[in-house]
């Protein structure tokens, strides 16, 4: 069992920035793959950034390249996004997920953090 705390969520004005945190326990950090997916209101959940186990390898949906960067920090279990040039359609509930490196789909997923971008 590996439980996924986020935080780190707000409101912020279209342009700003906010950095979301999320904190794995229960297993060794290392060996698990780690995501941030997103949800808005009455759409899908959607794929937003990926790292993998040592932080050499990060995936991004085309919407928020260039914006957001998703970094890893295994001392502490700890994996980021960092969001800059928010516009309002990032506004969604943020989910950190964690995915062991035999699995082939994220397992552990978090409560979710709110991210509002005001116009």
């Amino acid at each position: 069992q590996v439980d996924v705390v986020e935080s780190g969520g707000g409101l912020v004005q279209a342009g700003g920035s906010l950095r979301l945190s999320c904190v794995a326990s229960g297993r060794p950090f290392i060996t698990y793959y780690m995501a941030w997916f997103r949800q808005a209101p009455g759409k899908e959940r959607e794929f937003v950034a990926a790292i993998n186990w040592t932080g050499g390898s990060t995936s991004y949906t085309d919407s928020v390249k260039g914006r957001f960067t998703i970094s890893r920090d295994n001392a502490k279990n700890t994996v980021y996004l960092e969001m800059n040039s928010l516009k309002p359609e990032d506004t969604a509930v943020y989910y950190c997920a964690a995915r062991h490196v035999t699995a082939n789909r994220y397992t552990y997923w978090g409560q979710g953090t709110q991210v509002t971008v005001s116009s």
